[in-house]
C-alpha cells in the first residue's frame, strides 16, 4: 500500500525538497498551504489550500489518515499546536523542521541535543525565531509524545534557497573582480543541503526515529575554502580572483560576520559554535550529506535560470557586503601587507 505524506508548507525551499523527496520515494504526497508563494506545489502532489492561522481550515485534512506529517512552519507556535491537535488522531508520525537556534545563545562548542533550550510557549502568537521554533517543538511533544521528530537544522543551503547566503556568494563570484574571502581558508563549516535534510527527515521519521536531531554535516565535510572554491568554479567570471583576508582585519573594519559575509563566522566568535555542533545522533540515524561541490553546482544551475540577482524571502533583509566596503577592506589589506 502506498504511504501517505502530508507536507505542511511545501511551496518553497525546504518544503519543495520534502515534496520532491516524498514523490521520488513513492509516497502519495499532499501539501497544505495558502498557495501564494513558491510557484505552487509540484503538480504530482495533491494540493490542499488553507491558512494555519485560521484553524477551521485544518478540517480539510482530517478526512483521512496520514502515515507521516512533516511541518516547516516558522511562525507563531500556536499554528503548530492547532495542526498537531487536529491531526493527533489522524497521523501516525509528525516531523518538524526545527533549528539549532532553539539552544540558549550563545551555544557551547559541541552542542548536543540535550543542550539547554530557550524558554518558549506552544500557545504563543509571537516571539523571536528561537522562541517560535522551540514553542512549536513543545506543542508537538504534547500532542505526539513518542511519535514526533525534531530536525534541528543549522545552516541550510541548496537549490531554491530563499535566504540569500549561498546565492549571494554565487552572485558575487559571477560579478567578477577581486573577491574578499574571509579566512582562515581551512575553517570548518557545518551546513546541510535542503535535499539531504528532506531525505533524512522522511526516512528517519518513517522508520520510527523520534526526538531531537542536530542536522548538519560533520566538521571536516567542508571548509569556508572548499565552499568558496566551489562557488568560483561554478559561477566565477573570467576575471574573478579570490583574496583571503585574515579575520582580525575583517572584524577591525567593522564587517559583520554571517550578515555581510554570509556563512562565515570567525574562530573565537561568540557564535562560532554554529559551525561546531554535535551531529553524531543524526548521522547514526542515517543522515548522509552530499559533497559541497554538488550542492554549489546544483544551486548555480537553478540560480542561473532566475531573472533576479539574489532571491530572498520578503520578511528577511538582504545579505552581503556592499561593493564599496569590500573594496575598502581589500585596499587596506594590501596596504598593510605592502602589496598595494
Amino acid at each position: 500500500m502506498t504511504r501517505s505524506l502530508l507536507v505542511l508548507g511545501g511551496s518553497s525551499f525546504v518544503g519543495r525538497a520534502l515534496v520532491a523527496e516524498g514523490l521520488e520515494g513513492g509516497w502519495a504526497v499532499t501539501t497544505f498551504n495558502r498557495g501564494v508563494t513558491g510557484g505552487g506545489p509540484d503538480p504530482s502532489a495533491r494540493a490542499v489550500i488553507g491558512d494555519r492561522l485560521r484553524p477551521e481550515t485544518l478540517e480539510r485534512l482530517t478526512d483521512r489518515d496520514w502515515d507521516l506529517v512533516v511541518d516547516t512552519w516558522s511562525g507563531a507556535p500556536r499554528a503548530v499546536r492547532d495542526s498537531a491537535g487536529a491531526l493527533r488522531d489522524r497521523a501516525d508520525r509528525y516531523a518538524y523542521i526545527s533549528s539549532e537556534s532553539v539552544y540558549v545563545a550563545p551555544p557551547p562548542p559541541g552542542a548536543t541535543e540535550s543542550t539547554s533550550t530557550v524558554a518558549a510557549s506552544p500557545n504563543a502568537d509571537d516571539g523571536d525565531y528561537a522562541e517560535r521554533k522551540r514553542g512549536a517543538e513543545i506543542a508537538l511533544e504534547q500532542a505526539f509524545p513518542d511519535r514526533s521528530l525534531f530536525a534541528r537544522a543549522g545552516l541550510i543551503l541548496g537549490p531554491h534557497e530563499n535566504v540569500g547566503r549561498l546565492t549571494w556568494w554565487l552572485s558575487r563570484m559571477a560579478r567578477g573582480g577581486e573577491v574578499l574571502c574571509p579566512g582562515p581558508e581551512d575553517m570548518p563549516i557545518q551546513y546541510v543541503d535542503a535535499r539531504d535534510l528532506a531525505r533524512f527527515v522522511i526516512a528517519a521519521a518513517a522508520s520510527g526515529q523520534t526526538g531531537a536531531f542536530n542536522v548538519v554535516c560533520r566538521r571536516g565535510h567542508a571548509t569556508i575554502g572548499t565552499l568558496l572554491d566551489a562557488c568560483l568554479g561554478a559561477a566565477g567570471a573570467p576575471d574573478a580572483v579570490m583574496t583571503w583576508v585574515d579575520p582580525d582585519a575583517i572584524l577591525a573594519a567593522g564587517i559583520e560576520p554571517w550578515e555581510e559575509l554570509p556563512v562565515w563566522i570567525p574562530p573565537g566568535h561568540e557564535f562560532a559554535a554554529l559551525h561546531d555542533s554535535s551531529v553524531e545522533r543524526a548521522h547514526h540515524a542515517g543522515l548522509q550529506c552530499r559533497p559541497v561541490d554538488d550542492t554549489v553546482r546544483d544551486t548555480w544551475e537553478w540560480f542561473r535560470t532566475l531573472d533576479i540577482t539574489v532571491p530572498v524571502r520578503p520578511d528577511l533583509p538582504p545579505l552581503g557586503i556592499e561593493p564599496e566596503r569590500e573594496r575598502a577592506v581589500l585596499r587596506d589589506w594590501h596596504v598593510a601587507r605592502g602589496s598595494a
